[in-house]
């Protein structure tokens, strides 16, 4: 057999057995996606958190809502450990699935199309497993980037530096002309011309700073490849229920054709993953230097089209983010879809019946149908606290993900906002009186508007003196008693239950003393607070009994003459 044709089979007979590998490797790993989506739907998700993905996650967020009339501010956020609940609900697939999630959850709709819109397209992905299933396939290959988010590695490609080609150009020259100059007319002196070169280019590859400048934006690259790729598998798709975010991936990827070109010799969708054919792709890239020489070319192509590739971020992250709201759906042990009347200028009036925290397992339900103020008395660990951001991260739910860990939510749409977890800010120098104090007035400010609000607030002023707390703590309180404001207060003075009534309604939770055991049932009651065991507590605890003796004493002075006993040296 002539030899030429035998060299030719044989690359034939490698590159084929190159294909059907890649081929074999695509179905295995879509096979085990495909069974592993199927378990953990409904279920709780099982990824595991660094030190910074968050704040990673949330810079998307943080780049959308400078557009937005209204967020989730970070001192509600980290006031109802949100963090915590969107790791709960997050079961996406891909990077911009994660991403728009977490801003979903803190930007809350104010229309009811809006959250009919986002609720068929969870119901549908809830109904239809198959393509649930198939689109999660899809959306597996953009994945997640090492570096960060998605929108954060392709976002800095708007700031990458340019590459200084010259001496990348003029060696590629040289090793072409050993090769289709010197080589047919001396074949030994032209490979030696050409391996020679080849070493030098590929020392250069490693040593030089132009690839060590590329490498992080060269990883933006193959995650946005990734993007691009499972757009085109998407063409497939036409669920009338998807027809919006699906035009939206088409329109967006068009943009990118002649990008896509240049791109592969920069890159590949699967740069890290042991492809064949990238493996060759990266020796091209040693010996020839062929990225190096793309780069600015392949750069240009991204710069003037950040609108698309935000475009296609929000389509497929809305699609990730809506299955991954369904699988929640499943998740909760009761849930609900909320009902939105609208606000008529009469008292705000909330409803809600068998109010669960999401974060606590075998938690105690409560209901409560709230118009005006409510003020909430009782002792530590009763439960004051977890019932309002309760409260709360429904309100939030209700007007993110159209579900509500209850078993039935009425309320208007409101504004949302807490000061409740605050502590010292050292770093600013400020005290905890001054944070909270600053904490209560963007709520008073918010108040200002006319807009309907939801406010809770948790132990008002404990950052200072009981007089001044109590005098100042009422007049803000009184303050927000508007008709366009739903406040929740908590607080351990009985005194301001007195001095707001027939303004703020009254309910309490107690606890019982049973065999020196402290016993909690956690249920929401009408009225203020009357159990007093906090100097029994101390007499459990083994105090000296004198110190509990007197401690009873001067209480029960104080309550018939409303004034403190001196003590005596």
């Amino acid at each position: 057999m002539n030899t030429y044709l035998s060299v030719i089979l044989w690359a034939a007979g490698i590159v084929l057995l190159f294909i059907l590998l890649i081929a074999w490797d695509n179905r295995k790993r879509k096979k085990i996606n495909r069974r592993r989506f199927a378990r953990i739907y409904g279920a709780v998700p099982e990824r595991e958190y660094d030190p910074g993905d968050i704040e990673r996650i949330s810079r998307y967020f943080r780049r959308k809502s400078k557009t937005k009339e209204f967020v989730i501010d970070d001192i509600t956020w980290n006031d109802l450990d949100m963090d915590r609940i969107y790791m709960l609900v997050n079961q996406t697939v891909s990077s911009p699935g994660e991403d728009v999630l977490y801003s979903m959850m803190r930007t809350p709709l104010f229309t009811e199309e809006e959250i009919r819109e986002r609720d068929d397209l969870i119901e549908f992905f809830r109904a239809h497993e198959k393509e649930r299933t198939d689109l999660q396939v899809m959306l597996a290959e953009v994945g997640k980037t090492r570096l960060g988010s998605l929108s954060e590695t392709v976002l800095a490609l708007e700031d990458s530096p340019k590459v200084s080609i010259g001496i990348h150009a003029v060696m590629l020259a040289a090793l072409l002309a050993s090769l289709l100059i010197v080589l047919p007319v001396s074949p030994l002196h032209g490979f030696f011309v050409f391996f020679i070169l080849s070493i030098v280019n590929v020392t250069n590859y490693f040593a030089g700073r132009d690839k060590k400048l590329m490498e992080m934006y060269t990883d933006c690259l193959s995650a946005f490849l990734r993007m691009l790729s499972a757009a085109d598998r998407m063409e497939t798709v036409n669920w009338e229920a998807t027809g919006k975010q699906m035009d939206q991936i088409r329109e967006g990827k068009k943009a990118f054709r002649r990008f896509r070109k240049k791109a592969l010799f920069l890159t590949s969708k699967n740069a890290a993953s042991g492809d064949p054919l990238q493996i060759i792709m990266e020796y091209v890239r040693m010996v020839f230097h062929v990225d190096i020489l793309t780069y600015n070319s392949v750069i240009n192509e991204i710069r003037d089209k950040v609108d698309k590739i935000l475009l296609m971020i929000d389509s497929m992250g809305e699609l990730d983010a809506s299955i991954a709201i369904a699988s929640f759906r499943e998740l909760l042990v009761l849930e609900c879809k909320p009902e939105f009347v609208p606000f008529t200028g009469e008292p705000i009036r909330m409803e809600a019946e068998d109010l669960y925290h999401p974060l606590i397992t075998e938690a105690v339900a409560n209901s409560i149908c709230a118009e005006g103020g409510t003020l909430v008395t009782g002792s530590n660990a009763s439960g004051k606290s977890t019932f309002l951001k309760n409260v709360a991260v429904n309100a939030i739910l209700a007007q993110t993900l159209g579900t509500c860990t209850c078993s039935r939510y009425r309320a208007p749409f409101m504004k949302i906002m807490t000061s409740m977890a605050l502590r010292d800010d050292i770093g600013g120098g400020e005290s905890y009186f001054i944070v909270e104090i600053k904490s209560l007035k963007r709520i008073l400010d918010e108040a200002q508007k006319g807009a309907p609000l939801l406010c809770i607030i948790d132990e008002v002023l404990r950052g200072t003196n009981t007089i001044e707390r109590i005098a100042a703590s009422s007049r803000i309180l009184k303050e927000l008693d508007k008709p366009w404001v739903l406040p929740f207060a908590a607080t351990h003075d009985i005194e301001l239950s007195y001095i707001l009534d027939g303004i703020y309604h009254n309910y309490h939770f107690e606890e019982e003393i049973r065999d020196n055991e402290v016993i909690f049932n956690y249920l929401l009651q009408k009225g203020r607070a009357t159990t007093r065991n906090a100097i029994r507590l101390l007499d459990m605890l083994g105090y000296d009994p004198s110190i509990v003796e007197d401690a009873r004493k001067a209480a029960a002075h104080f309550e018939e003459d409303g004034v403190w006993e001196r003590l005596k040296a």
